[in-house]
């Protein structure tokens, strides 16, 4: 294997003074695994022309059995057919992991347990041996250093040797952990001369000034091959039928792209233009077998019947058809298996992945997504073009012509069955011609889409207003002028009224795109034939679902489209594609994990999560909040596939915030969360903050607080698109310039101010007065009770009991507000009467009802310290003064057969409102009030003989929760009818 590589590095230098008289400016990017579903500031090639290079490919491919020998496909007559396994860097990052990676693939070779039902007597069986490939990637980082000592050489070429000799020392610091020396010094020979070798072709850079790609790619691939010897080192320490396998003596591929370099990284488009050439690679393949494979002894009679062998090749690298070592570009291990699993006719091919196989979504940005079971190949091609890492689209292409099932599995987890990608897609004509349209909803229990996918980093070019010229040459012109700077063009959007055209490019190729436009539109543009040529200035993002089903079946669009407004996403470009397996948008870069979240709800491929923050969560109110929330939560779950998330809470003085917007681990003591050293001083800046930046797309506010302060942020929060629940009266019954405001973020946002609580607590006050008016029904008179203290104390009061104890009693039982002056001077209830008449369009404020005090102006203005505690017992004191002249006013009302209540009238036509004390007699229907009871009269246009009543227990931080509870499950509905 020396000679291979000396010759290889011999044909790279060769290659670099060729290069000596033009120079080229070298362009890559760092290859390492990416994770499985990253796609940041990814290219891609479009699906139409991966369609048209699978063509092109198939025309050059010949059937395996056609030209492999049954000694490959079939090695010592063992029955089974090979199965082809890959691993990336990420798996390969330290000798535990190698070690992982080889009793895995012992595991494997070793065969399987059958199911019973696939054997013919119905008894469970052994599959028996399994030859088994394994392609690896270059240890974890390993490109990146290499890429660096190619780098460093132009600069500095002691930095290029200290940056190899690094790598190089890593790897075999690995090495000797694995294996004795009677295996090892062979390959640390090999490899310190292969570092030598590289030292010799990096050092003539620095007299050409350029980094050919021949010698990058030549440089980098070595990762590969020291990783696959460090590999079958350790399995032929276990004693193991192996060999390794150098892709270069083997995989011959014709390049249409020669001098590209690497290729982007995580770029799905990277092994685009890279076309195998079977016949060639499979003569290799069997003399490779015939020779090397009979040396090491994996191509042997003498093998035991119960073992196969595992051959360990790398991936990535190969030979061009003039033989010049050249890669599959980046992450094109990928490719190599495929390859090699056609070659040697493999039953399987399984990427070895750090997760349980194909998520619906990115699990980084979706938390609540899960592993796909299984995918079609073209499916598979569209999630992985919008930038999931699925497999590159390209790498599909020899599996889709040799119908191989591609297994994505979690090597941390290898029990899990992963996602298995196999099979084509139903063609639209076909589909056709299957049967009629129908909705999706209609069919319980099946989703049209199998995920959800972005692209990041992206901007849009526009060029509009092209009539005069025509709308085909202007596409054509267009289009070509993209193609002619090398633009890789990811979305097409046309306007054909205004002949304008949008594309969606990468980001990073956005100003290129634009001067290759206004060059080829400049004659245009100085004759304004063409109105202007514009670029975003703004990172854009690519979000789109993807899946089969969507074929015929309407309303997917609108469910997609439904949740990104819900979640106040706009929408930028929209594009389907021709085959109906995908709908793609372009929305703000800082909105895709958003709209991600809330498609992936919006098609019950999870929970409809609300983000709840609660602020005054220590009080009563705010307490029985979360209790409620903690006991109902399972019940939700099941019965409304809702997940209610408390990941923010507050005093008055300090807040505690769930990491990253995490939910909070327990929320059933609030106070001990707030004692903890994760808790910080109450900051409404900061907490406004990390709510904006939630990407939870179903965002709610509970306030708890009727604090004036807080409800001056409302609007803010309205405007990032989160709810708000307020319980208090402060922002319904407040300064009208900031209800007008707050109105106006509503109706701009689509979404929602619910406030039900704050008049009746868990009555349907403000709901029944909407329906009334919604319905046409002319609202003329509202009366009644609205204060639960004042119904209590005018209920228990009488010669027995005096009014300051009747106030006693109220407050002890939590009926009062926490200022009990409030109740007893008639704010409270001049605040409620406020919000209602809001409701029917008066302009009120507080200072407009007239409103009867009980207090005297000594209490009401007095100033009370101490603890609430200590405030309320001193107020209750002197509340003693008034016995004697309520108990005086309460017989004078007895004595005529009269009750003292506390009543409220909103007067529309004469727009009178007031709260004041009087009696009422048995005809009167607050006469029966009870003690903890509201009570609303609507006297309307439709109720005329009587009025329309709503009553019944309104008073207690119970009530008042269940009220917010309510107002938030109708928010919630909302989510999910919207999804």
């Amino acid at each position: 294997m020396r000679l291979y590589n000396r010759s290889f590095l011999a044909i790279a230098l060769s290659a670099c003074c060729v290069s000596a008289f033009a120079p080229s400016k070298h362009q890559h990017a760092t290859k390492s695994a990416v994770s499985q579903s990253s796609a940041a500031q990814s290219t891609f090639q479009s699906p139409s022309f991966l369609t048209n290079n699978l063509r092109n490919n198939f025309q050059l491919s010949v059937a395996t059995s056609e030209i492999c020998a049954s000694s490959v496909t079939r090695p010592n007559d063992i029955a089974n057919p090979w199965e082809v396994h890959k691993f990336g860097g990420a798996s390969l990052a330290d000798a535990g992991l190698y070690r992982t990676v080889g009793e895995l693939l012992i595991t494997e070779s070793s065969g399987r347990s059958m199911p019973a039902d696939d054997s013919e007597d119905g008894e469970q069986k052994h599959s028996g041996p399994i030859p088994t490939m394994a392609i690896v990637s270059a240890r974890a980082g390993m490109t990146d250093q290499l890429v660096a000592v190619v780098d460093s050489a132009l600069l500095d070429m002691n930095a290029a040797e200290s940056a190899l000799t690094k790598a190089v020392e890593t790897q075999l610091s690995i090495l000797k952990e694995l294996a004795p020396p009677t295996i090892t010094d062979e390959i640390e020979e090999r490899m310190l001369k292969d570092a030598k070798d590289i030292l010799s072709v990096v050092q003539s850079l620095r007299m050409i000034r350029s980094v050919p790609p021949s010698v990058m790619e030549v440089v980098t691939g070595f990762g590969e091959i020291w990783s696959a010897q460090t590999l079958y080192a350790y399995l032929k320490h276990k004693g193991v039928a192996t060999a390794w396998l150098d892709a270069r003596d083997v995989l011959i591929v014709r390049s249409e792209k020669a001098n590209a370099g690497l290729g982007d990284k995580g770029s799905s488009s990277s092994t685009g233009g890279v076309t195998p050439l079977y016949v060639e690679s499979a003569l290799k393949m069997e003399e490779w077998w015939n020779g090397v494979g009979k040396k090491e002894g994996v191509n042997s009679e003498d093998i035991p019947p119960t073992e196969a062998p595992i051959v360990i090749a790398t991936g990535f690298v190969a030979t061009s058809d003039s033989g010049v070592p050249t890669t599959l570009k980046r992450s094109g291990s990928d490719y190599s298996a495929t390859i090699f699993a056609k070659l040697t006719d493999s039953a399987r091919v399984t990427m070895w992945k750090n997760t349980d196989g194909v998520y619906t979504a990115d699990p980084r940005r979706v938390p609540e997504a899960f592993s796909i079971d299984s995918l079609k190949y073209d499916e598979a091609m569209e999630l992985a073009y919008f930038g999931a890492q699925v497999l590159h689209p390209s790498a599909m292409e020899p599996c889709i012509d040799g119908n191989i099932p591609v297994y994505v599995r979690n090597i941390f987890n290898p029990d899990f069955k992963g996602t298995v990608i196999q099979g084509r897609c139903t063609s639209l004509s076909e589909t056709n011609k299957a049967g009629k349209v129908v909705n999706w909803r209609s069919k319980q229990g099946e989703i049209p889409i199998k995920g959800i996918t972005s692209v990041d980093g992206v901007s849009l070019l526009t060029l509009e207003g092209a009539s005069v010229i025509g709308g085909a040459q202007v596409a054509e012109r267009f289009m070509g002028s993209m193609a002619g700077a090398g633009i890789d063009v990811l979305m097409v959007t046309q306007a054909s009224a205004e002949s304008s055209i949008t594309i969606v490019v990468p980001e990073n190729m956005g100003q290129a795109a634009l001067r290759a436009a206004q060059s080829t539109f400049e004659l245009e543009l100085s004759r304004s034939n063409v109105n202007g040529i514009s670029l975003t200035d703004k990172s854009l993002a690519i979000v789109a679902i993807v899946g089969e089903g969507m074929a015929l079946q309407s309303g997917v669009s609108a469910t997609f489209m439904s949740s990104l407004a819900k979640a106040n996403v706009n929408i930028r470009v929209i594009a389907q594609g021709s085959s109906e397996r995908q709908v793609a948008v372009v929305v703000d870069g800082d909105d895709a994990s958003r709209a991600l979240r809330a498609a992936h709800m919006a098609f019950t491929l999870s929970q409809t999560m609300v983000s709840v923050t609660v602020l005054g969560a220590t009080g009563k109110l705010g307490s029985a909040l979360i209790r409620q929330l903690n006991e109902q939560r399972e019940s939700l779950s099941k019965k409304m596939n809702l997940s209610i998330c408390v990941n923010a809470v507050s005093s008055s003085k300090k807040m505690i915030m769930g990491k990253d917007g995490k939910c909070l681990v327990t929320t059933s003591d609030v106070n001990e969360m707030l004692d903890s050293d994760e808790a910080t001083g109450l900051d409404m800046h900061a907490l406004t903050m990390a709510l904006k930046a939630d990407v939870n797309p179903h965002r709610v506010v509970i306030d708890c607080t009727n604090d004036d302060s807080v409800a001056d942020y409302y609007a803010q929060w309205l405007n990032s698109g989160a709810n708000v629940i307020s319980p208090g009266r402060r922002a319904g019954a407040g300064p009208m310039d900031r209800y007008k405001e707050i109105r106006e973020a509503v109706s701009s946002n689509s979404v929602e101010w619910q406030y039900e609580s704050s008049v009746g607590s868990s009555l349907p006050v403000l709901s029944t007065l909407r329906d009334l008016l919604q319905t046409g029904d002319d609202v003329q008179l509202l009366r009644g009770c609205l204060s639960g203290t004042m119904a209590y104390v005018f209920r228990t009061m009488d010669e027995n009991t005096s009014f300051s104890e009747a106030v006693r009693q109220a407050v002890e039982k939590d009926f009062a507000e926490n200022n009990i002056r409030e109740d007893l001077s008639g704010v409270d209830a001049a605040r409620k009467v406020v919000v209602l008449a809001r409701e029917l369009g008066m302009d009120v404020s507080v200072e407009d009802v007239v409103v009867e005090s009980l207090l005297t102006d000594e209490i009401r203005n007095k100033e009370y310290t101490g603890t609430r505690e200590e405030i309320n017992a001193a107020i209750l004191e002197d509340l003693k003064s008034l016995d004697e002249p309520m108990l005086k006013r309460w017989k004078e009302e007895s004595d005529n057969g009269r009750l003292l209540r506390y009543k409220f009238y909103v007067d529309v036509a004469t727009g009178i409102c007031q709260c004041k004390l009087e009696g009422v007699d048995n005809k009167d229907t607050l006469y029966r009030l009870r003690e903890n009871e509201n009570l609303i009269a609507f006297e309307t246009s439709r109720y005329t003989t009587s009025p329309l009543i709503v009553k019944g227990a309104a008073a207690g931080p119970e009530l008042a929760a269940a009220g917010m509870f309510a107002d938030l499950l109708r928010i919630g509905r909302g989510f999910s009818a919207s999804t």
